[in-house]
């Protein structure tokens, strides 16, 4: 690690002696403390000038710490699920000289990454994972621990928050460790930070349960005075102390959720006291226990930083902002957002139609969903961190009449692809999926990009999938969508702001399947067909083109399916090159077009050129920077036109 990059180097005496965490198991309990505040003045200084995660990283700070202080990573293996917790882990792991490159163009990602760090053993982004691969490592030592006897069986840690450990796929792992005795579920020890704040304040009876939990003193003190009580008691009645123990826990509180999955539960433990954490952490890691191990976990968010402490959303995700203050940048005033816009329609059909209901996977700010629950809070459901729930749910409401719109990520709805094809197409139930973040997302880079939903949607009967070239367009179609009652329909749309158009009071209903021909050519030439905001692109090329003598005509396909077939036709007939683009990957809306082209023939008489993402995973960057890897710009339209168009004329 280069200490040359660092800009703070020398600020942090504790902290510039830590190159990994090697460097750390010396030290003494009131050293780790001095070093964790030193971590999190190093978090919040770096965050301050990228932006990024903030919140959550400063709440798990001691944890971090103790974690690195106790086991033997990288070989004990730590996995952050969701990973946007893990800038102090990245400090602490030989990165703290790019701690400042964090979510920038060629910098380190703002999760978890297998090529990144040894110390990073699983890729993150999306939620509700690490135990289920945790498991998995687990029973990959075991295996290789029984075939050869040199083998060292390692700890495998699990780190999950309260709102992540709300989703189903957690529950599956837990089940699943629960009952695999000895064949290496022994060696996985659960963290669960509970925070009581994921994005939004975590929802649901789990949420409520966690609460109880924390708050009876009677679990401690029963298993503390069983504990004292069989230190007294020969060895040879250790086992009746046990069961002792167990009947006494029964009868105060109930037992726990965990214990009956086949956990051994520990906690509530202040996750911020370093003399808590460390000899408990060790004691887990020498354990001769038979089962896995769930430690809970108390922390505050956005811990040791008074504005994140005080902010609603304890800066869960900021901008670059003033350390002394905690005031954030902002960006430039411009149009508003594609979010906003869905929003704001949504709002107007919900105020004309009693029968518009809202649905959200724990994300209703990120979907502009929290304007809805504000003015509609009995028409609302935050479902928590559980897409799958959230599209069968919606369709039960759906079958009883009712106008559900569900507002999913569209690299989240990934999850609950099942649902979407068997509960929501097969049975042609008309929900609405308002599909936030399609195409590339700049910074959050390939997690978090909405790359596939094209490909997923336009290949199910029934479904209709409409995607806005501009804010009005968005208008327009989250009202087609409302009124679409025959069944479910998706509008797909993009992170960040509109071109600029001044927005009617509210939006037309469309005739479904149609597209509009935006600017028209009397000549043979350059068709291009454009589905989504790469439209002003293709009207950019278009006037490049012109300037050299080629004939261009730009449509705005509006649909990805069903496909605007006279369209189609008549841009195939009427031009010598045929082009289209689209804001995700190979095979999603060019199929439907190329289908149609080649079912009719027109295929042999054009020059057909498909223009997609690119068969990559595109990092994080800015929006411009990745749409020119993909090749997506006004340039690259114009070059793929042009020697299209040059080949036909030879």
């Amino acid at each position: 690690m280069s200490t040359s990059n660092i800009s703070t180097f020398g600020r942090y005496p504790t902290l510039d002696r830590i190159n990994y965490p090697a460097d750390m198991r010396n030290l003494s309990t009131e050293q780790l403390k001095i070093l964790a505040d030193e971590v999190r003045a190093e978090t919040i200084d770096a965050v301050s000038c990228t932006g990024g995660h903030l919140g959550a990283s400063l709440g798990v700070v001691e944890l971090t710490v103790a974690l690195h202080a106790v086991f033997n990573t990288p070989d004990d293996r730590v996995i952050w699920d969701v990973g946007h917790q893990a800038y102090p882990h990245k400090i602490l792991t030989g990165r703290r000289d790019r701690i400042r490159t964090l979510r920038q163009p060629g910098g380190l990602s703002g999760f978890t990454r297998r090529s990144e760090s040894d110390y990073d053993p699983f890729g993150a982004a999306h939620s509700s994972t690490s135990i289920s691969a945790g498991l998995g490592m687990a029973a990959a030592h075991h295996m290789q621990a029984k075939k050869d006897p040199s083998y060292e069986e390692r700890n495998v840690i699990a780190v999950i928050g309260d709102g992540s450990i709300s989703a189903g796929m957690a529950y599956e792992a837990m089940n699943n460790a629960g009952f695999m005795g000895d064949r290496g579920a022994d060696r996985l020890i659960v963290i669960l930070n509970d925070n009581e704040m994921s994005i939004a304040p975590p929802v649901g009876a789990m949420s409520n349960y966690l609460t109880r939990l924390m708050s009876s003193h009677s679990f401690l003190s029963i298993r503390d005075l069983a504990g004292k009580w069989a230190k007294h008691l020969p060895s040879g009645i250790e086992r009746t102390a046990k069961k002792a123990e167990e009947y006494a826990r029964g009868m105060i509180t109930g037992g726990t959720l965990f214990e009956e999955l086949g956990f051994y539960y520990v906690g509530p433990v202040d996750g911020h006291d370093m003399t808590q954490l460390v000899p408990i952490l060790r004691n887990l890691r020498d354990a001769e226990h038979r089962s896995p191990i769930l430690l809970h976990v108390i922390t505050e968010k956005g811990r040791g930083y008074k504005p994140a402490e005080a902010a609603g959303d304890k800066y869960h995700a900021v901008a670059k902002f003033d350390v002394e203050t905690g005031k954030q940048k902002k960006a430039p005033a411009g149009p508003p957002t594609y979010t906003s816009v869905f929003a704001r329609e949504l709002l107007y059909r919900a105020g004309i139609d009693d029968n518009v209901m809202a649905i959200t996977a724990a994300m209703p700010s990120g979907t502009g969903l929290n304007l809805f629950a504000d003015k509609y809070p009995d028409r609302f459901f935050d479902v928590g961190i559980a897409e799958q729930h959230a599209v069968t749910f919606a369709a039960g409401i759906a079958s009883e009449g009712l106008r559900p719109f569900c507002a999913i990520y569209s690299s989240f709805l990934q999850r609950a692809y099942d649902q979407v094809m068997h509960d929501v197409a097969l049975q042609n139930l008309p929900v609405r999926f308002a599909i936030d973040r399609a195409g590339l997302v700049g910074a959050d880079g390939a997690t978090h990009a909405g790359s596939f939903d094209l490909n997923y949607l336009c290949c199910l009967p029934n479904m209709v999938v409409m995607a806005p070239s501009d804010e009005v367009e968005l208008l327009h179609m989250t009202a087609t969508s409302w009124s679409h009652d025959s069944g479910p329909s998706a509008v797909r749309y993009p992170r960040g702001s509109g071109v600029g158009l001044e927005l009617p009071a509210h939006g037309e209903i469309l005739e479904i399947g149609k597209g509009r021909i935006v600017k028209d050519t009397d000549k043979a030439g350059v068709a291009i067909l454009s589905l989504g905001t790469r439209l002003q692109e293709a009207l950019s090329a278009a006037e490049t083109l012109e300037n050299e003598g080629i004939a261009v005509t730009v449509a705005d396909a509006r649909f990805a399916k069903p496909v605007d077939t006279a369209l189609i036709e008549q841009l195939a007939q009427k031009h010598d090159v045929f082009i289209t683009i689209e804001e995700g990957a190979a095979g999603g809306f060019s199929s439907q077009v190329v289908q149609h082209l080649a079912a009719t023939g027109l295929i042999d008489k054009v020059r057909f050129r498909p223009m997609s993402l690119p068969d990559i995973w595109i990092d994080h960057n800015t929006p411009e920077a990745q749409y020119e890897e993909a090749g997506l710009t006004a340039a690259h339209i114009a070059e793929t036109a042009r020697k299209a168009y040059s080949a036909k004329k030879v």
